[in-house]
C-alpha cells in the first residue's frame, strides 16, 4: 500500500490486506498508529512481523471502514471496542474478529483476528506425543464431570477442544452444544451458540439456557467469572460432561483459580475429572534440521505441535489432598518434562525451554 494508494477504493485496499494475510496463513493483523505513520504487522505462529508503513489518512479510512463493517461505533475513539464481520474473498468466506484500543495518538490501534474456516485439526498433528492424544480422547468418554484446558492465549486450546469434541461426536453419538465468545471455528457436527451481551446472552445466561436443551456435552469457551464457574459445576453435577478453558499457569493453578471463584471444595472434588495445561512448540524441520522460517511453504503447515501437562486419576486425588493440607505435592509429568523429552528425542530446540520460562530439573 503505497502513498498514492489512498486514492484507491478503500474496500479494495482492505480486501487486499485480508487476502495477503490469508495467503501467508496469518493469525492476526496488527495496525498500530504512531505520530507520523501507522505500521501493519502480521502475526505468524508465535512471532509478529512488520510488513509495511501506511500514512495516517489512509489508516483513518481503513479503520473507519473496518469498524463500520463490524458494526462498531465509528465515532467512538476513547473506549475499547470489539466487533466481528465476514468477507467473501475468491469464493471463500472469511470470518474476522476485530478489537480497537485507544492510544496516546488520535487514532486507535486495530487488531484483526482471522478465524480459520476448517472446523477440525487432524488429531495426528495435535500433540507432539501421540500417547497424549490417546489419553485426551479417553477423557471424553466420561458421561459427566468437568474437564479443564489451561494455557496462555494462542497456545492451541480451542484447536484441542474442537478436535476432541469432533472425535467424541463421531465415537459416542452425543448431543454437543458450545457456548463461545466468539465462535472461532464453524462446525457441522455440533450446535454452536455465540455470546451476545447486547441481546442478553452472556456466559451465565447462555449456559442456563443450554441446560434446558438436552445436551450430553457442553463446551464453554471460557470460565471467566464466579457465576459461570458455579453454573459449569452445577451442570457437571447434574449429569453433563462440561469442558472449558481457564487461564492459569499450570494444572494445579486451575484448581486454585476455581476455588478463588468461590466453588465449594467438595463440589470440585466431585466434578473435576482432569486438567490439561498446554504450550505450542516449534518442531525441527526435517528438511533443514532447524525450526522453519514462517515463510517456508514446504513444512510450515505442520511445524507446530502442542505439549501437554495432564493431571487426572491418582495424581489429581493427591493434589486435592495437597490443597486440603493433608499431603505433600505429588510428582507428575509437567510441561517442562515434556519439552525436555522433545529436546532429548531431537524434535525440539533447547530454546523452547527459555521461550516458555520453564525450568528443567
Amino acid at each position: 500500500m503505497k502513498k498514492e494508494g489512498e486514492k484507491l477504493n478503500i474496500e479494495t485496499i482492505s480486501e487486499a490486506l485480508i487476502l495477503e494475510a490469508l495467503q501467508l496463513e496469518v493469525s492476526d493483523i496488527h495496525i498500530t498508529p504512531y505520530e507520523k505513520h501507522a505500521t501493519i504487522s502480521f502475526r505468524m505462529d508465535h512471532y509478529l512481523y512488520d510488513q509495511k508503513k501506511i500514512t495516517l489518512p489512509l489508516y483513518e479510512r481503513l479503520l473507519s471502514h473496518f469498524k463500520f463493517q463490524a458494526s462498531m461505533d465509528i465515532g467512538e475513539r476513547r473506549k475499547p471496542q470489539n466487533g466481528s464481520m465476514k468477507l467473501l474473498l475468491k469464493k471463500q468466506t472469511v470470518h474476522l474478529r476485530l478489537s480497537t484500543l485507544p492510544t496516546i495518538y488520535t487514532n486507535e490501534s486495530l487488531v484483526i483476528r482471522l478465524l480459520p474456516n476448517q472446523s477440525v485439526f487432524p488429531l495426528k498433528y495435535l500433540s507432539l506425543f501421540p500417547s497424549t492424544t490417546t489419553k485426551l480422547l479417553t477423557w471424553m468418554k466420561h458421561s459427566h464431570g468437568l474437564i479443564l484446558f489451561t494455557g496462555p492465549t494462542g497456545c492451541g486450546k480451542t484447536t484441542t477442544l474442537y478436535s476432541l469434541i469432533d472425535a467424541s461426536k463421531k465415537m459416542l453419538k452425543r448431543n454437543i452444544i458450545t457456548l463461545e465468545d466468539p465462535v472461532e471455528r464453524r462446525s457441522d457436527v455440533v450446535l454452536q451458540v455465540q455470546v451476545n451481551e447486547k441481546a442478553g446472552i452472556t456466559y451465565s445466561t447462555g449456559l442456563k439456557a443450554i441446560l434446558r436443551h438436552d445436551p450430553d456435552v457442553i463446551m464453554v469457551g471460557e470460565i471467566r467469572d464466579e457465576e459461570t464457574a458455579r453454573i459449569a459445576i452445577r451442570a457437571a453435577l447434574t449429569g453433563h460432561l462440561v469442558i472449558s478453558t481457564l487461564h492459569s499457569k499450570n494444572t494445579k493453578g486451575a484448581i486454585y483459580r476455581l476455588l478463588e471463584f468461590g466453588v465449594p471444595f467438595h463440589e470440585l472434588e466431585q466434578t473435576l475429572i482432569a486438567v490439561s495445561a498446554q504450550r505450542l512448540v516449534e518442531i525441527k524441520c526435517p528438511y533443514c534440521e532447524q525450526t522453519c522460517s514462517p515463510y517456508c511453504r514446504k513444512y510450515r503447515k505442520h511445524r507446530l505441535a502442542s505439549v501437554y501437562e495432564l493431571l487426572y486419576g491418582k495424581e489429581l486425588k493427591e493434589v486435592f489432598k495437597e490443597v486440603k493440607g493433608s499431603a505433600s505435592s505429588p510428582k507428575f509429568h509437567t510441561i517442562s518434562d515434556c519439552i525436555h523429552k522433545g529436546i532429548v528425542y531431537g524434535y525440539l530446540h533447547p530454546f523452547e525451554i527459555q521461550k516458555w520460562g520453564e525450568t528443567v530439573g
